[in-house]
């Protein structure tokens, strides 16, 4: 039976043809290495950005079904290049779009999930001997609609297809090595983890860190699918995303931190209020935010009232998603974006009174003090002005990674 090994590259592995043919080296000598393999990229670069811009120069709000047919290209280029790199390394290749390698999702254009993966062709061209490129973060609806996943979707598209192929490994390439207890560029004294649970990797992505997608950790956790996040053009083991087994080595330190294992945020966060109202202007408010994921939802039904916490990250014209909460509220609703975040994640972190309170007390004497705070099973979360965002996650980074106590 063939051993089978998903590989997923992003957007800054393949920016540019130089680094496709390095790329397309990697993925040959894998193949070489007698396993079947399976690459999914991402777009080059800042190709999607860059399609989002034109299609805003057509129109201010262009609609998500036109969107989705069009930001969908940029991977389909990246394939195609790719299957052109490796056959030129004279190695076998074909690539797929994610409607022909048997990726179903649900009827939601801009934020689609996997329903269900039927990769009949994929497995007829391993047993053909060849290596087979996938475009990433697409797939179609039951409708035969042309659908995107969402920012970071690619890694979502390479755990469904390692899923149902029985795949060996899954590895997520970037253009760092591992998974970090923060992000070393706003705090120095970051360290390389291991290994890290299926849960706390998921919160950290849901929180900001964007080595992974939150959507994709999830979908490996309930198949079981341990995941692999290393550097494309460097050395090392990275980081495995796993469900560990016994006791960690970190247990003692652990708990003396009340279970953080990695400190991050966003700098790309919006808040909208509703004050007390109808339960019509609630309902139509909620309805209006429709699919979009959120960080934190309170809602006061008694009183018709929410918080809403979200990200822009996959809110493709935020002025124009402001307008339509807005106008969906009829009232007086308070919105804010471009503020940030700090989080600290772990598993059951966030059901602990003591944990909370370690964190208030690192935000003391910040220039911009947190508007509030929120937790969720496995994180707090701070939501504040950005100019104090990265001072807030080195303080919560010294305080509950770096000391003993």
């Amino acid at each position: 039976m063939m051993r089978i090994i998903v590989q997923k590259f992003g957007g800054s592995s393949v920016s540019t043809i130089e680094k496709i043919k390095a790329v397309a080296a990697k993925i040959v000598a894998t193949r070489r290495a007698g396993f079947g393999v399976v690459a999914v990229v991402s777009a080059m670069g800042d190709t999607t950005d860059e399609l989002l811009s034109l299609a805003r120069r057509v129109a201010e709000d262009p609609s998500k079904r036109e969107l989705d047919m069009l930001l969908s290209t940029g991977e389909r280029i990246s394939m195609a290049l790719m299957s052109i790199a490796i056959q030129d390394l004279g190695e076998q290749a074909i690539s797929f779009t994610g409607s022909q390698c048997g990726i179903m999702t649900s009827d939601s254009h801009a934020g689609a999930r996997i329903i269900d993966v039927r990769p009949y062709r994929v497995q007829d061209e391993l047993a053909r001997g060849r290596i087979v490129i996938v475009a990433g973060y697409q797939g179609t609806s039951y409708r035969s609609e042309v659908t995107t996943l969402g920012r970071g979707g690619s890694d979502t598209t390479a755990v469904a297809l390692a899923a149902a192929l029985g795949a060996e490994s899954c590895d997520i390439y970037s253009d760092v090595d591992g998974i970090y207890s923060a992000d070393p560029r706003i705090v120095p004294s970051a360290t390389k983890l291991a290994e890290v649970g299926y849960e706390e990797m998921q919160e950290l992505a849901r929180q900001g860190a964007r080595v992974l997608n939150a959507q994709a950790v999830e979908f490996a956790r309930q198949k079981g699918i341990a995941l692999h996040a290393k550097s494309t053009f460097g050395a090392g083991e990275g980081t495995t995303i796993h469900r560990p087994d016994g006791f960690p080595d970190h247990l003692l330190r652990s708990l003396r931190a009340f279970g953080v294992r990695g400190v991050t945020g966003r700098d790309d966060v919006w808040v909208a209020e509703l004050p007390p109202a109808t339960p019509e202007a609630l309902s139509a408010l909620l309805a209006a935010v429709g699919s979009i994921d959120l960080l934190s939802a309170q809602v006061d039904a008694e009183r018709s009232a929410a918080r809403l916490v979200g990200t822009a990250e996959n809110v493709h014209d935020l002025a124009a998603f402001e307008a339509r909460l807005r106008a969906a509220a009829a009232a007086e609703l308070h919105f804010a974006s471009g503020l940030a975040s700090a989080a600290a994640v772990g598993l059951g972190v966030g059901d602990s009174a003591n944990a909370l309170h370690a964190a208030i007390e690192q935000a003391a004497g910040l220039p911009d003090a947190p508007r509030f705070w929120f937790s969720s099973r496995d994180a707090v979360v701070a939501v504040l002005p950005a100019a104090s965002g990265k001072e807030l996650q080195r303080r919560l980074h010294r305080r509950f990674l770096e000391s003993d106590g």
